[in-house]
């Protein structure tokens, strides 16, 4: 049986991810430094607390993996915040860039050499309407730069012939496959609305002036089971030796759905009726951002099961639950 560590399994997509692994007959271990996720959700399986960028991080990382005999790495541990990034660019870098370095160097020694990075639509920088994997990667905030470095340097790797990997770009991700996996931060468009109601405040529009039917923008949103579902057959895809030695996926449902619609299906979900305040656009929000997943359909077999309406009625009831 395989052995997979999860690093970031404690945290709102990691821990979706161990649940999948582990209903896919996976052994699976965690490691993560809880500055956002919660211990409670990796307690059923060995994991380690772990600062991934601190000075002996490599050498405890990879004591781990010999440990647990672990085949293979699915990365996730990393800041994602744009507006923070541009505040402190060099801590992203640290963190993100510095961190994926670690997790290489641990794998080397103890000889890993698989692994499933989280990526980000973010390398795409400014685009507009359906974006492939053939987009290019131009991103706008250090946020989007670090990620994509990462990217570059497993490219190398596995060009080197010491990695198989797979980069999944994902979207905009939502929901709860269980009330004790919520979204516990509100950078994402859902958990900010529902903080908003909480408090009693309207959520708020940036802008309702684009070029699409109801004036709002456009995005693409995904299940979080969904996505977690994508990395183990992104397992199953590195272990095909016929595959290429590295290859990057979007991860999306291919539809767009607007601030509006996910409003009004808010509105629906929770029964609080509260008019929104419109607020002027924000700078570099394109109008229609959506996901081609055609090349993870036909190569990863993968295809989305879940609607808005789940993503928005799981995530209030994980939000009510908490």
């Amino acid at each position: 049986m395989k052995s997979v560590l999860v690093v970031g399994g404690a945290g709102y997509i990691g821990s979706h991810i161990v649940v999948e692994l582990v209903s896919a007959g996976y052994n699976v271990v965690s490691v993560d430094d809880f500055s956002s996720g919660l211990p409670g959700r990796v307690e059923h399986i060995p994991n380690l607390s772990l600062d991934i960028v601190s000075e002996n991080a490599v050498a405890v990382l990879a004591s781990f993996m010999k440990k647990h005999h672990v085949d293979a790495v699915i990365h996730l541990a990393a800041k994602k915040s744009v507006p923070e990034s541009v505040l402190f660019p060099g801590m992203y870098f640290r963190q993100n860039v510095g961190g994926l370095i670690n997790v290489l160097g641990a794998m080397q020694k103890a000889d890993v050499r698989q692994l499933v990075f989280s990526s980000t639509a973010a390398v795409y920088g400014d685009c507009n309407g359906l974006v492939t994997e053939d987009h290019p990667t131009i991103p706008v905030s250090p946020y989007g730069d670090s990620k994509l470095m990462c990217e570059q340097v497993i490219e190398i790797a596995a060009n080197a012939g010491s990695l198989r990997s797979v980069n999944l770009r994902y979207f905009n991700v939502a929901g709860a496959g269980n009330p004790l996996l919520a979204d516990r931060g509100v950078t994402n468009l859902i958990p900010m609305v529902f903080e908003r109601l909480a408090k009693g405040d309207a959520p708020r529009i940036f802008g309702n002036d684009y070029d699409t039917a109801d004036g709002t923008c456009i995005r693409d949103f995904i299940h979080v089971s969904d996505l977690a579902r994508a990395h183990v057959l992104a397992l199953d895809f590195i272990n095909n030796p016929e595959n290429p030695s590295s290859d990057t996926f979007n991860i999306g449902t291919g539809k767009g759905t607007s601030v509006a619609e996910i409003l009004r299906e808010t509105r629906e979900v929770t029964g609080i009726d509260v008019e929104p305040i419109v607020e002027p656009r924000r700078p570099g929000d394109p109008p229609v951002v959506v996901a081609s997943p055609e090349k993870a359909f036909s190569q990863l077999a993968w295809t989305p099961t879940h609607s808005v309406q789940d993503m928005v009625a799981s995530a209030w009831q994980a939000f009510s639950t908490n």
